[in-house]
């Protein structure tokens, strides 16, 4: 008996749901860290460009995909493009277990630096805690990783659970909101600081004589990457939208929202850097190390009313982390219910369980396993967790990304594209012809310079 397929409630209610997708820990710590490391200004204006050019255009065609074949990715590729094409939709699937299998262990994190600024809010910072030795023996206690994974993966099945508009709508419409209302509070705070008129000058002010062609390519290679694609996410999500919203808008809101709250991470974690002498110089050399040991400290001895925004801000990434477990779920729980005819209740309890035994191993492979944390396949990468990390972000999600591009650019209609993005719901300045152009010519060129790159000058995006 064939499953009725679920549908987004309103037009708001996708839009929370796929900007929670894209909003993730990417944004709250590796694009502070990249910017940091790229000397802000030029890297920040590259990115902005790299994010229109490339990461808008594949945003639209993954979700036109999706909201035209009304399938999930595997499905929806088939349906869009052909029969052979259903291994495209099957690498996102595979990129999701992966990605959500270590995700989940970072997830836990947030739990825990929530806990302890509750602690050190009630009962004061201790002045001798010495916050990278404490992370660093946080994250190789194997059994309290295993502990906070499992509570944040049974939160993101219990949301999987209750469907699309009772489950991943009604949370992300409440996460998103709180989600915001933090942020502002956290950078009204910021702005107040003796340091923030220097951070917004490193932030905006371009100075090209600083900018590396690495740096180019880790603009290009975020700007993909923080909008979930390749993946399957948001055709998945896609696949759930009426016909009567519109693919273009969406998608734009989506890009603005996502692109915001990476700048203002960025501008509320470089205020409060740049309000410390010599702090700049002591920044951790890691994203982890940015999130976990820089800011608690920086909170608690130089942030006015720190003890306050200290746990809130760890709610924030909490609530961060929690929208983009939900939708990596959801990509592999749609498989198993469009193609599969498994029902959401089975297909939730079965990939959940799934990809938390890939999880416990990751959780593992920080320092509680000496055979799990030894490993190594990919040299340089030491660890299950840092190897599936390497994967998911050089290899799965590019190639999934570049095929996506051509699926849409060169193989799909002109007439079935147009028919998604230049219908009745297209805002009057929308243009199908330069749509086309870049999703024909830009975004796989772009897309495949990562590949190169990965592949001919060992980059490293993840």
């Amino acid at each position: 008996m064939a499953i009725s397929r679920e549908h987004w409630g309103s037009r708001l209610g996708f839009t929370m749901a796929a900007a929670g997708s894209a909003i993730g820990l990417g944004n709250l710590w590796k694009f502070p860290y990249i910017t940091w490391h790229n000397n802000g200004g030029a890297f920040v204006l590259i990115y902005l460009v790299c994010i229109a050019a490339v990461g808008l255009p594949i945003m639209m065609a993954e979700i036109l995909i999706g909201r035209r074949t009304q399938k999930s990715p595997v499905g929806a590729m088939k349906a869009a493009v052909g029969p052979a094409w259903g291994w495209v939709g099957a690498w996102g699937v595979l990129a999701g277990f992966v990605i959500l299998g270590y995700y989940t262990v970072v997830a836990g994190w947030t739990l825990s630096y929530f806990a302890k600024c509750l602690g050190w809010t009630f009962n004061g910072f201790p002045a001798d805690v010495e916050l990278g030795s404490m992370f660093t023996g946080f994250v190789a206690n194997g059994s309290l990783q295993i502990v906070l994974s499992a509570i944040f993966s049974l939160a993101t099945m219990g949301v999987i659970y209750f469907g699309v508009g009772h489950g991943i709508e009604r949370v992300t419409r409440i996460l998103m909101p709180a989600l915001f209302a933090i942020l502002l509070l956290l950078l009204v705070s910021a702005l107040t600081m003796s340091g923030a008129g220097e951070a917004l000058a490193f932030i905006f002010e371009p100075r090209f004589a600083h900018m590396r062609w690495a740096g180019v390519l880790e603009a290009l290679g975020h700007a993909f990457f923080t909008l979930s694609l390749g993946m399957g996410a948001m055709i998945t999500y896609g696949s759930y939208m009426s016909r009567r919203d519109s693919v273009v808008t969406s998608s734009l809101t989506v890009v603005i929202l996502d692109t915001l709250i990476a700048l203002f991470a960025t501008v509320i974690m470089f205020s409060v850097i740049f309000s410390v002498p010599g702090m700049r110089e002591q920044v951790s050399k890691s994203t982890a190390g940015m999130l976990f040991i820089t800011m608690p400290k920086l909170f608690y001895t130089v942030v006015p009313m720190g003890n306050v925004l200290a746990p809130l801000f760890y709610v924030l990434v909490a609530f961060a982390a929690l929208t983009s477990t939900i939708s990596l779920l959801e990509v592999i729980v749609s498989y198993f219910i469009d193609e599969r005819g498994v029902g959401r209740v089975k297909a939730t309890t079965l990939c959940g369980l799934a990809t938390f035994v890939l999880t416990v191993f990751c959780a593992l492979s920080l320092g509680s396993s000496s055979t799990l944390s030894g490993f190594e396949w990919i040299r340089g990468k030491g660890g299950l967790f840092a190897t599936l990390d390497h994967i998911a972000s050089n290899w799965q999600l590019p190639t999934g990304g570049f095929f996506i591009t051509l699926a849409a650019g060169w193989f799909m209609t002109r007439k079935s594209t147009e028919a998604e993005l230049a219908d009745e719901s297209a805002p009057g300045w929308f243009r199908y012809g330069a749509w086309r152009f870049f999703i024909r010519y830009i975004a796989p060129l772009a897309v495949a310079s990562i590949i190169a790159a990965v592949i001919f000058f060992h980059a490293d995006f993840s």
